[in-house]
């Protein structure tokens, strides 16, 4: 297994992705979507969640393929970004056939930014006209770091962001991984220079700098978050969501097991993880280009997905920038990248 040539998920043929954010409200929004609908569903591990339609993605629901799916800032406020891309997916005709009608089926998930130091004194929701930036700015390459659903992203030690990752499999398949990555947990070991994810790391992808070499790694440390969060309860700020894909034709349940498979990433990547104040997470997509051959073929997918999200997550939080305001520290203004 190697990356694709852009180690985005848009590696997998057909996806496209978009960002777009505000400096000033420290937020933003990414949209994942294709010229085709792809089959979806969904496993959420986080005791936090904040969604809509996810529901539908069920196994035994009857709508097997969206149009969309939107990352987002905002808490609550920011599912309205699903509203926006469903504005755009409207009047390009496409969605869910219903008669003389159709529906665009845009599932979403948000992460709590709302207390990032933004300004979040809006008269007007933002995050409808973010949700159709994003998705009409979509494209083969984004960015990563402080951009989209990652804008205003917090770890416990750091500044999170968003991020992505992809491995072409050795029979051809290719899977992705797009995070935005705000959790109560942390990104890094105690001292902030090495990555958990970091025996999952390739050529140097987000620093080289390997394992830590301590033992008894792992114990709760003083969350720099929960310190300038106060008097606000930190454990209720939480959140990293995110969407696997492949190429491989996964049926809706195999989609629901590759989600499944690749919440591991985020329990290599981010300590703690899966909290009660998380709302942790994964979408499964399948493009559905590439014939599976064989019985074991989802659950080599499934490992690949993980490996992807965390070396996603990690990728986040490295490329993370500073901006005005900030309340916590980037990862790169703490150790030196090179």
């Amino acid at each position: 297994m190697i990356p694709g040539p852009r180690n985005l998920i848009t590696d997998v043929p057909g996806l496209i992705v978009g960002n777009a954010q505000d400096g000033a409200l420290k937020s933003g929004t990414t949209v994942l979507t294709a010229a085709e609908p792809f089959v979806t569903s969904v496993h959420i591990m986080g005791g936090a969640p904040g969604t809509r339609e996810t529901e539908l993605l069920a196994p035994d629901k009857t709508v097997t393929h969206v149009d969309a799916i939107s990352l987002s800032g905002g808490s609550a406020f920011g599912l309205d970004a699903c509203s926006g891309v469903s504005d755009a997916l409207r009047q390009l005709g496409r969605g869910f056939p219903v008669g003389d009608v159709v529906v665009p089926i845009v599932p979403g998930a948000i992460l709590f930014d709302l207390l990032n130091g933004g300004d979040k004194t809006w008269d007007v929701n933002p995050y409808r006209a973010l949700g159709r930036a994003a998705f009409e700015s979509a494209s083969d390459k984004f960015e990563l770091g402080t951009a989209g659903a990652g804008t205003g992203a917090l770890t416990a030690m750091h500044k999170g962001g968003l991020g992505s990752a992809s491995l072409v499999l050795d029979n051809g398949v290719t899977v992705g991984a797009l995070v935005a990555v705000n959790p109560l947990g942390s990104v890094t070991t105690p001292g902030d220079r090495h990555f958990w994810a970091a025996p999952f790391e390739v050529d140097d992808e987000f620093g080289g700098f390997g394992p830590d070499p301590s033992a008894g790694l792992g114990y709760p440390t003083v969350s720099r978050k929960a310190q300038v969060m106060q008097p606000a309860n930190p454990d209720k700020a939480n959140t990293t969501i995110a969407i696997v894909a492949t190429d491989a034709a996964l049926t809706k349940p195999q989609c629901q097991r590759l989600a499944v498979a690749a919440h591991d990433g985020i329990a290599r990547a981010i300590v703690p993880a899966h909290t009660p104040g998380d709302g942790d997470l994964v979408f499964g997509v399948s493009t559905g280009a590439r014939v599976i051959t064989s019985d074991a073929e989802p659950g080599v997918i499934g490992h690949a997905a993980s490996l992807c999200l965390a070396r996603a997550i990690a990728r986040a939080v490295f490329l993370a920038t500073p901006a005005a305001g900030d309340l916590l520290p980037c990862w790169s203004g703490v150790h030196d990248k090179s």
